[in-house]
């Protein structure tokens, strides 16, 4: 059975940073993807970033681009993303989520963390 164990999250102040992980396993072959969601309050849910797991290739939306950073150690099935330059609009729950597609829409993921929350203050 596939599970993913997010952490990292926490309090930030505007301009910081924090690393989120997430933890994989349970997985059969190593051709999957993972991504990140975050789901603010009264907001759909929104698709980040991606990393395919076998070749390193690397999704990211407009909104995170340039200050968020996606990477894995296979090593560990752990999948990371680093945040940068925080702004209170970053602040959600942040989703890791795995599955066989590519890109930023739900409907690509088969398995989903738990999630953990990203308050950012200004």
């Amino acid at each position: 059975e596939v599970q993913l164990v997010e952490s990292g999250g926490g309090l930030v102040q505007a301009g910081g940073s924090l690393r989120l992980s997430c933890a994989a396993s349970g997985f059969t072959r190593d051709d999957y993807t993972i991504g990140w969601f975050r789901e603010a309050p009264g907001k759909e849910r929104e698709g980040i970033s991606c990393i395919d797991a076998s070749d390193g290739s690397t999704y990211y939306a407009d909104s995170v681009k340039g200050r968020f950073t996606i990477s894995s150690d296979s090593a560990k099935n752990t999948v990371f993303l680093q945040m940068n330059s925080l702004k209170p609009e970053d602040t959600a729950v942040y989703y890791c989520a795995a599955g066989w597609g590519w890109g930023a829409r739900e409907l690509e993921y088969n398995y989903w963390g738990q999630g953990t929350q990203v308050t950012v203050s200004s």
